[in-house]
C-alpha cells in the first residue's frame, strides 16, 4: 500500500537526495569545526562534564 502511495508523489526521489546532502553537509561542517578550532577551546569543552 505504501509503495503505491509513494509512487504517486511527484518528485519523491528528491527527498532521498536532499536528506543525504543535509547529512553530508552536517558531517562536513562538524569535521571542519573540529579541525580549525583552538586546542584551548577543545580542552575547555572536554572538561565541561567533570566541572560542577
Amino acid at each position: 500500500m505504501y509503495k503505491y502511495l509513494l509512487e504517486s508523489v511527484e518528485g519523491i526521489q528528491w527527498f532521498g537526495i536532499i536528506a543525504l546532502l543535509i547529512f553530508f553537509g552536517t558531517f562536513c561542517f562538524a569535521l571542519v569545526r573540529i579541525f580549525f578550532s583552538k586546542d584551548s577551546d577543545l580542552d575547555k569543552i572536554s572538561r565541561l562534564p567533570l566541572d560542577d
